[in-house]
């Protein structure tokens, strides 16, 4: 009876401290790990946008390098000017754009008192399905009289305009990140290697080399969602502003940084450049505005095979995977989620492949795995 309890009495007295010390370990961790994320939480949103900035540039900033005698010094300066005229330069212009054509934006509204809208364009009923409705909507409004018009439409311009003054403190504080962007993306160009392979030891430690694997799809999922929906916007807005230009349409820089801005979210350039067609058939310009349509049906649809041969060539990821990442990212997280949302699903996609084909590691072209998770091209 008593080699029961001498037995009973170490387990015990070990078990408690353990329990207790393992208790307060995990409570110490999980408070330092908040305590970390509320200090950081201000900086989190220009981070990812530097990592993201500097992944999916990566392989160009070491051929930069290379070209300029090796000085990483010489590389980070032309790559910070990049930076500068992308984020900054187009938001700067866009906000000084709008401040300074409120009062243009409002004597135009008030200007309706004084127009007169004809019928309906004949050929307006010859667009396909929509055709009729088109029609219905404009002889509805043709119909009613300029005081009519001016009345229903004058009071929003105000509303309008006041709210984009309203909003300058927040395009303010979006130029702030942008610039903390900038700044911590100076220091991961400067210490690429060291926080590639930091992002690979903590996969590596993980998950093992599958870890390591899915850290640098990771990365060149990034890259490909980089190529493919900034650079097709880029490339949109870029073509639509210069017909916006050549087309003699008023406020076409304001009207390529919207375009930009749509692109990016993947609404495309159709609702800034179709309105303009419009335009231009209705002050009379129908040869220029021949022109304009056949390049706006060119500049709306040349996203469709620019884009998947970008994404392409950054991820060897099914084009279906990718482009549901980046919609449900923009949905869920908003911009950030373009990026965020197919690196979840590539790693998730990773995984599941992985366990299916019994831990093998998946035939997607991934490169060796000493190489940074960044990338090096």
């Amino acid at each position: 009876m008593l080699l029961p309890e001498k037995l009973n009495q170490p387990m015990t007295t070990q078990a408690s401290p353990n329990l207790t010390r393992t208790t307060l370990a995990v409570l110490f961790i999980g408070i330092l790990t908040v305590a970390c994320f509320l200090v950081v939480r201000p900086f989190l949103s220009p981070l990812i946008w530097a990592a993201m900035a500097v992944i999916a540039t990566w392989p160009f900033f070491i051929k930069l390098q290379a070209k300029l005698w090796g000085k990483r010094w010489l590389a980070l300066l032309v790559m910070i000017v990049l930076l500068l005229l992308l984020l900054i330069v187009p938001v700067c212009l866009a906000i000084l754009t709008i401040l300074d054509k409120g009062d243009e934006i409002v004597g135009w509204f008030k200007s309706l008192s004084t127009v007169k809208i004809p019928p309906a364009p004949e050929w307006l009923h010859k667009i396909p399905m929509a055709g009729q409705w088109l029609v219905d909507h404009w002889n509805r409004f043709a119909s009613s009289s300029p005081q009519e018009l001016s009345k229903q439409v004058a009071p929003y311009a105000s509303k309008t305009v006041a709210w984009f003054v309203s909003q300058a403190g927040n395009f303010g504080l979006l130029l702030l990140h942008f610039f903390l962007s900038v700044i911590i993306a100076s220091v991961l160009y400067i210490h690429g290697e060291k926080a590639a392979e930091g992002v690979r030891s903590f996969a590596r430690r993980l998950a093992g080399q599958q870890g390591e694997e899915v850290a640098i799809l990771s990365a060149k999922a990034i890259r490909g969602v980089a190529l493919g929906i900034v650079i097709t916007a880029l490339v949109q807005s870029t073509l639509g502003g210069i017909g916006l230009f050549f087309a003699g349409v008023p406020a076409a820089m304001l009207l390529t940084a919207l375009m930009l801005i749509l692109c990016i979210m993947q609404v495309g350039p159709s609702l800034v450049l179709v309105p303009a067609v419009i335009w231009l058939f209705w002050t009379g310009e129908t040869v220029t505005a021949s022109i304009f349509a056949v390049w706006v049906l060119f500049v709306s649809t040349i996203d469709n095979f620019l884009r998947p041969i970008l994404i392409r060539k950054g991820a060897d990821l099914p084009l279906l995977l990718i482009l549901t990442g980046v919609f449900g990212g923009l949905i869920a997280f908003g911009i950030i989620g373009l990026f965020i949302g197919p690196v979840i699903l590539a790693v998730c996609y990773t995984l599941i492949r992985a366990w299916v084909t019994g831990g093998k590691a998946p035939a997607s072209g991934l490169p060796a795995t000493g190489e940074p998770a960044t990338g090096k091209d």
